[in-house]
């Protein structure tokens, strides 16, 4: 066999053997799906706000500290709070001054004198009506003229409404304040107590409290910064509550239904747990999604699915991958 024979029988069996390898690769690669399902921890988290805007007076916690449920966790200044709160007391005690007023009625002293001014009142009209009576009297017998007659009668006739004018000034004093001014009163003073509740409740959200047993995940401003009325302050990880998120192509769907419990590998544990699956939803099209219809298939979207551990799973954090082996 001369030398280019051979050469060209090398050249063959090196062909041969890269198309080989690159087949073998290509099985192993490209037709092979994949092993694993890859799954993330993650844990409730609450949001510290305040109704009321203000400026951060203090943090008394720290990104990572543990908090029990009423906890005091941050504090703010509102001097605009506490005015409106000496305002509101203010306005309660007008009102307070007021109703009571008008339940206790007429002071004595003021039905005193007017009493006094319908007896001063009769005692003039009696006057009256003997000094008419002398002048009519006269008039008749043709001593007087009919002008002291008339000027008599006039007399009588204004002696008469004062009378009966300082009479019911004395009946208004003893029966005191109308019942619609009563209700009416009562109604300012619940108003005012109203208001004062209310500043009450905004002073009572300048400590800011925890809800729940957590951890400190995230601190939004810093002590001396403004925020404003339902800003987050922190947020507050619910650790006792922690579930797996897994992202899962719907043709792998088939395998995981909600109810199954399936063995989980944590990495950072090193620790295989039970977790069982109980929300399934749909990502939407802006989410993970893998179109095939230019090969003449579908498309494939994503679903995601949450699993929760069957018992609690000792130093497991949000973020820890969690490994599902198909």
């Amino acid at each position: 066999m001369s030398r280019e024979e051979r050469n060209i029988i090398i050249v063959a069996a090196t062909l041969v053997a890269i198309i080989a390898i690159v087949g073998i690769i290509g099985e192993f690669t490209l037709g092979r799906t994949s092993d694993i399902i890859q799954g993330e921890a993650e844990a409730t988290e609450f949001r510290v706000s305040s109704k009321v805007p203000g400026r951060i007076l203090r943090l008394y916690v720290r990104e990572g500290d543990r908090v029990q449920a009423g906890d005091t966790v941050a504090s703010i200044e509102a001097p605009d709070v506490y005015a409106q709160s000496v305002q509101a007391k203010a306005l309660e005690e007008a009102a307070t001054a007021m109703s009571e007023k008008v339940r206790l009625g007429t002071r004595p002293e003021q039905k005193k004198a007017a009493y006094e001014l319908w007896q001063k009142a009769r005692a003039a009209l009696e006057i009256a009506q003997k000094t008419f009576t002398r002048i009519n009297n006269l008039y008749e017998s043709g001593v007087t003229t009919a002008q002291n007659r008339d000027e008599a009668e006039a007399a009588l006739n204004a002696a008469l409404a004062t009378e009966r004018a300082a009479k019911a000034e004395y009946e208004l004093a003893l029966k005191g304040a109308e019942i619609e001014d009563k209700e009416m009163a009562a109604a300012k003073l619940r108003e005012a107590q109203g208001v004062v509740e209310e500043v009450d409740s905004y002073l009572n959200e300048l400590a800011l409290t925890a809800v729940k047993d957590g951890e400190v995940s995230e601190i939004f401003p810093n002590e001396g910064e403004l925020v404003g009325s339902g800003a987050p302050i922190m947020n507050i990880a619910y650790l006792d509550d922690m579930w797996i998120s897994f992202n899962i192509r719907e043709d792998y769907l088939r395998n995981y239904n909600i109810g199954d419990r399936v063995t989980a590998y944590i990495p950072a544990l090193d620790k295989e747990v039970t977790v069982e699956f109980y929300y399934m939803k749909d990502l939407g099209t802006y989410a993970v999604w893998r179109a095939t219809k230019s090969s003449g298939e579908y498309d494939i979207k994503t679903f995601e699915i949450r699993a929760r551990p069957m018992k609690k799973v000792n130093g497991l954090r949000p973020g820890m991958s969690v490994i599902i082996r198909r």
